[in-house]
């Protein structure tokens, strides 16, 4: 017996209200060199399964990993960022002791302008992807080395 004898073939009209569906489903037929019922059917049963195999060429799904992989990363990224801030500043609190100077205004306020200079070059650093951080030798300013630099935009 042949398939078709056990399943005999179900004749199905339909009725498309946007033309562009018909375009597409027809451009589909062409593209696969099958009839127009088949590509139809095709459609349909891609349709009903749960979640559809993609084209293995799709680069939306490859978008969508890449972006996910990147997240991850970016993640663990941030992580280890945020253990090593806790340290230092772990370090740094365990190391100066509390003195009555830290509770003058004066330098408090200086304390606190030299923290916002510092915030407003590094956000002027990142915005222009300008150059790193220096340091000096011999009395002269010279770029650091960095493992990590500014992605080119």
């Amino acid at each position: 017996m042949s398939r078709r004898e056990d399943h005999p073939t179900v004749r199905v009209q339909v009725y498309f209200e946007n033309p562009r569906i018909e375009t597409a489903l027809r451009r589909e037929a062409r593209a696969a060199k099958i009839p127009l019922s088949r590509a139809a059917e095709r459609a349909i049963e891609r349709g009903l399964l749960k979640r559809p195999t993609a084209d293995p060429e799709d680069r939306l799904l490859d978008l969508e990993r890449s972006l996910r992989d990147h997240m991850r990363s970016t993640a663990r990224d941030m992580a280890i960022l945020q253990e090593l801030v806790v340290e230092l500043a772990r370090l740094i609190l365990l190391r100066l002791p509390d003195t009555p100077a830290d509770e003058d205004a004066l330098l408090q306020a200086a304390a606190d302008s030299r923290i916002e200079r510092l915030l407003d070059a590094a956000a002027a650093r990142i915005a222009t992807g300008g150059p790193g951080p220096t340091h000096e030798v011999n009395g002269h300013a010279t770029p650091e080395d960095r493992s990590f630099r500014a992605a080119a935009t």
